[in-house]
């Protein structure tokens, strides 16, 4: 059974600064026509780091849609313009956001965070042997670094205490890695 869907038009609907609203016809395999919104977004990255004592360095952060502070690892969007490659980019937000620099790094792979609607694809990283820094935070970023041991991590995962989809993946996959001494 054919499952593609081939794009007839596009139509912008929105352009602003960390995404845009498209609305297109696209003809589905049974030969009819459908609409799909599709929300355009740079991308993102994250990065779980974790210290010599298994701590995960994490983050709290009001997280405006929600209205509440959320628990996440470090991370942030891909650049539009210069640099936007997804591994410059995670060390780039982990120095930013809690001043550390890692010796060494493993990709955890991708994330598609919202199929159905958005294009955005997250890049996950692992990091280890940390060096502790200064943060330079984003003007209108505000947050506060917590750590975490990495059992009590997946504990709270599975407990939903922690609700970020990029944060749950990232942290059961650094687990997993941990458990099978392959990082």
């Amino acid at each position: 059974m054919e499952l593609n869907e081939k794009t007839l038009n596009k139509n912008t609907i929105f352009k602003g600064k960390i995404l845009n609203l498209r609305s297109d016809t696209a003809l589905l395999p049974n030969g009819t026509t459908a609409v799909r919104e599709v929300i355009e977004h740079s991308g993102g990255v994250c990065v779980a780091a974790i210290d010599e004592n298994d701590n995960v360095l994490m983050v709290k952060q009001f997280r405006y849609p929600y209205g509440k502070v959320l628990l996440e690892i470090p991370a942030g969007k891909r650049d539009k313009e210069g640099d936007n490659n997804p591994l410059s980019c995670g060390k780039r937000e982990l120095r930013e956001e809690t001043g550390a620099v890692a010796g060494e790094y493993i990709s955890l792979g991708q994330l598609y965070p919202t199929p159905a609607y958005c294009d955005e694809i997250i890049y996950m990283y692992a990091a280890k042997n940390l060096t502790m820094g200064d943060t330079a935070l984003d003007d209108d970023e505000f947050l506060s670094v917590v750590k975490i041991p990495l059992e009590k991590a997946v504990e709270m995962v599975l407990l939903n205490e922690i609700k970020d989809a990029k944060t749950q993946t990232a942290i059961l996959k650094l687990y997993y890695l941990r458990q099978k001494g392959l990082f």
